[in-house]
């Protein structure tokens, strides 16, 4: 337990596995696990446990995968859908599992109640009858409860520490009875220790009075719905990502195998009907009509309960475990145990989820429920209206009745959780990221098929009402639009498909192909010289418009489909090209950096554009001509190089300075594409010397909470470095055609070719320290990118940016291309600085 961050944090153990074990050891174990497997047989029993484990473990492994995806808050249940799904789905399923956690403080208390009733009865107690006093105990029980809960977190981990270890003690106690000598009592109840005729006996189904093999999964599923338990107070966790998956389904596991142990030991020891007569014994090999063969094997004859209901056996005594223990009180206590601290855990949960929705004001009326209080922010007030529910179903006072009620509820919410993953996983979201990798959105969806067949076979008007609900709920969440941000996977199909390729498709495309990952729109702007006359329906875009972003960018789009990442060629012909032309393409990067768009720039040695291999009279934007096949092979193999599989190597990611992410989120969502699955993730990050393996422990501490999985982490500490003089000279003689040079000259003079040639390199801008230490920047970057990254399949580096009013257009294009020079494909990447990386979920 962690008290340092202001309130109490849990680790996994305490605050998941703990919480989900007690939790999921329930009601059922002690006083109707016995009933299951006398009704289904173990055969069949077999199947209801394993049935149970399926659904809760595909569940899991989903839960495991959303929990992973970013940090998780507090909520639960509710925060995971409504952070997938969104706030329509959240919210209705939000509210129905609040309060299927509530009911199911009712159905432990009664569960516990029933015990303490049949103590009573067995001594004469009872204070009016059976069923008053299960709802008399069971009320003082739950505001005893309450006082617990609402003393705070602490004292309730407390408690269900203690609680765990009676019950533990509880559980051995069972297995060590089964092997302590039965005496002639027990025996007269029906317990023989091991038997190999009373385990074959018991294997085949006997269900009665009107029970079926679903409404025995019906009652006995609640039992193993606990596995929300840890996630429900994912706000109290010290580390929720790791706790939630370690946790839940190390409980899954050791509970489940407790499940079928237990209830094997009793299927080999109990029959299922018997009188309790010590009288009822006959000689050994008598015939006995009507009375269980392998009974009167054992010389007794319980052939009376082929007429009249007996009180004992696994059909008819909802005790068998205290009978069969080593020490009849230790399972009494065990029974306390469990139940009590079930209806605990539920009783915590409900208010914590309630409580998160709230605070959504999704439902506007219910926000009086939002307030916390104290310094762990404990919401008394839900802790009052879980109460109040609890109480209205514990006077139902039929476990039976109430368990059913429950399974519908929670099976709801385990399906959503399951849908959730599946859709964040098909749907491709970049968002998508989660730190556990072993689920699969095909089981995912499984497991929510699987939940809505059980919901219904259980009880179809049942699976009826509930998804009425939820679809009122729904309703009301779409018609009421809350401000809230909720970012939905939902949203990830509103995307346009790809159009057909034809010849002005190049590799530029191919590469924002797998950057979109299927989940983005991709406008594609094809700039024509052609005369619209001569070649009929192309959109002309003259050069001199080229630098009319803003113009394009607004007349692009649809709806919220608006265009918000530049993606441009690198302008490898600057030096020749005339200077209209550079100042329009420097002014389109410009336009994107005031309009505030992620700019891309990719450079490629062999280049982009084939386009002069057409007769020049022939626009590219046009149809193809039929001598295309003709071109320089090449040349169109080096141009289409992205359209085929990458070989084995590297993506060195060079993130110098933070720009909201693009930089990062980009190269990651090329390592998920088939074409560039063997390329290895490796970034390079700049540092101050003798702080390297602290700054790769930062790097590698953030990247985690990106969930960006890369251990190859390299800190540049001698990026500041002065380049060397030959790599200065090489600039110098790239940028000598277009230096001014007024330093040699008069001042009127110098002013008057300033004004004359004012697109030329000044003297001044070279010599100012910022631009000075900018453009050595360049060099020495380009130095380090040749001895580090020479042999990578695609180097990615953050662009350097410069201002307007500084920089000349040449000098910029001077620093683009000394820093990209002589590279492998490169990509220049510049964000909006608007977060496209997020830690939570």
């Amino acid at each position: 337990v962690d008290k340092s961050q202001g309130g109490v944090k849990f680790g996994w153990i305490r605050g998941v596995l703990v919480r989900c074990m007690l939790n999921i050891w329930g009601v059922m174990l002690f006083i109707r696990l016995s009933w299951v497997f006398g009704q289904a047989g173990w055969g069949l029993g077999i199947v209801v446990i394993l049935l149970s484990c399926v659904v809760t473990v595909i569940t899991g492994l989903s839960m495991s995968a959303i929990c992973t995806n970013g940090v998780v808050r507090g909520g639960g249940a509710y925060y995971l859908i409504s952070r997938s799904l969104g706030p329509e789905f959240g919210g209705s399923i939000g509210l129905i599992f609040a309060f299927a956690n509530a009911v199911a403080v009712a159905m432990y208390v009664v569960g516990f109640a029933e015990t303490v009733v049949d103590l009573l009865k067995d001594n004469a107690l009872l204070m009016v009858d059976e069923l008053n006093d299960i709802r008399i105990v069971g009320c003082i029980t739950v505001v005893l409860l309450l006082g617990i809960s609402v003393a705070g977190m602490e004292w309730e981990a407390k408690a269900q520490i203690i609680l765990l270890i009676i019950l533990l003690v509880a559980i051995v106690n069972v297995f060590v009875g089964t092997f302590i000598p039965a005496t002639n009592d027990k025996k007269a109840k029906g317990f023989f220790n091991y038997n190999t005729k009373i385990f074959l006996e018991n294997f085949a189904p006997d269900f009665r009075k009107g029970e079926s093999f679903f409404s025995v999964f019906a009652i006995f599923f609640p039992a193993a719905t606990g596995i929300l338990a840890g996630a429900n107070i994912s706000g109290d966790l010290r580390d929720a990502q790791k706790a939630i998956p370690k946790g839940t389904l190390l409980a899954i596991l050791i509970t489940g195998v407790t499940y079928l142990a237990v209830a094997l030991c009793v299927s080999a020891t109990v029959l299922r009907d018997a009188t309790g007569n010590l009288n009822d014994t006959v000689a050994l090999g008598t015939l006995c009509d009507g009375s269980s063969a392998i009974a009167c094997e054992l010389g007794y004859n319980f052939s009376s309960c082929a007429v009249e209901k007996c009180n004992f056996g696994l059909m008819n005594n909802f005790q068998v475990m205290t009978m069969v223990s080593g020490f009849g009180p230790l399972i009494i206590a065990g029974t306390f145990s469990a139940t009590l601290s079930s209806a605990l855990a539920s009783l915590v949960s409900a208010p914590k989820v309630f409580q998160a929705l709230c605070k959504d004001n999704i439902y506007k009326a219910l926000h009086f429920f939002a307030k916390g209080h104290g310094k762990n922010n404990e919401p008394i007030r839900g802790y009052v209206l879980t109460f109040v529910i609890s109480v209205a179903f514990i006077l139902i006072g039929d476990l039976n009745a109430i368990a059913p009620i429950i399974s519908n509820f929670f099976l709801a919410s385990y399906a959503l959780i399951n849908f959730s993953c599946f859709h964040a996983s098909y749907a491709k979201s970049p968002g998508w990221r989660p730190g556990y990798k072993y689920y699969n959105m095909w089981l995912s969806l499984f497991g929510a098929l699987l939940c809505c067949v059980v919901m219904f076979v259980i009880n179809w008007w049942a699976a009826l009402l509930t998804y009425a609900i939820e679809f009122l709920l729904y309703i009301y969440v779409t018609v009421k639009k809350p401000s809230e941000f909720f970012s939905a996977c939902l949203h990830a199909w509103k995307y346009v498909r790809n159009a057909p390729l034809h010849i002005c498709e190049c590799s530029q495309q191919r590469f924002v192909s797998d950057c979109r990952r299927g989940s983005c729109q991709e406008l594609q702007v094809n700039v024509c010289n052609a005369s619209p006359k001569q070649y009929g329906t192309a959109y002309r875009i003259t050069s001199r418009h080229c630098n009319r972003l803003p113009f394009l960018s607004q007349a692009s789009g649809l709806g919220r489909l608006k265009p918000n990442t530049l993606m441009m060629g690198f302008k490898k012909d600057w030096r020749t090209a005339g200077t209209e032309s550079v100042q329009s393409y420097v002014g389109i990067l410009h336009d994107a950096f005031d309009y505030e768009y992620g700019t891309v720039i990719l450079r490629m040695n062999q280049g982009l554009d084939v386009s002069h291999f057409v007769e020049a009279e022939v626009s590219v934007c046009g149809p193809p001509p039929e001598h295309v096949a003709k071109m320089n092979e090449r040349l169109l193999e080096a141009s289409a190089q992205f359209k085929k599989k990458q070989p084995k190597g590297t993506i060195d990611v060079w993130w110098l300075f933070d720009d909201g992410g693009l930089t990062l989120l980009l190269p990651y969502i090329l390592t998920t594409r088939k074409k560039w699955k063997n390329s290895k993730l490796r970034i390079f990050i700049a540092g101050l010397p003798g702080r390297g393996e602290l700054d790769k422990m930062e790097m590698k501490s953030l990247l985690k909470k990106f969930r960006i999985d890369c251990t190859d982490i390299t800190v540049i500490d001698d990026i500041h470095l002065r380049p060397t003089s030959d790599s200065l000279q090489e600039l110098e003689e790239m940028i000598e055609p277009f230096r001014l040079h007024e330093g040699v000259k008069d001042t009127a003079e110098a002013e008057a070719l300033k004004g004359e040639w004012s697109w030329k390199i000044t003297d001044e801008e070279l010599n100012t320290f910022e631009e000075k230490v900018k453009t050595h920047l360049q060099v020495r970057l380009n130095e380090l990118l040749q001895k580090n990254s020479k042999s990578a399949n695609l180097i990615i580096v953050s662009m350097p940016i410069a201002r307007k009013e500084s920089v000349s257009d040449y000098l910029y294009m001077a620093w683009l291309d000394i820093l990209t020079k002589d590279l492998p494909p490169t990509l220049l990447i510049r964000g909006n600085h608007k977060s496209v990386l997020t830690f939570y979920s």
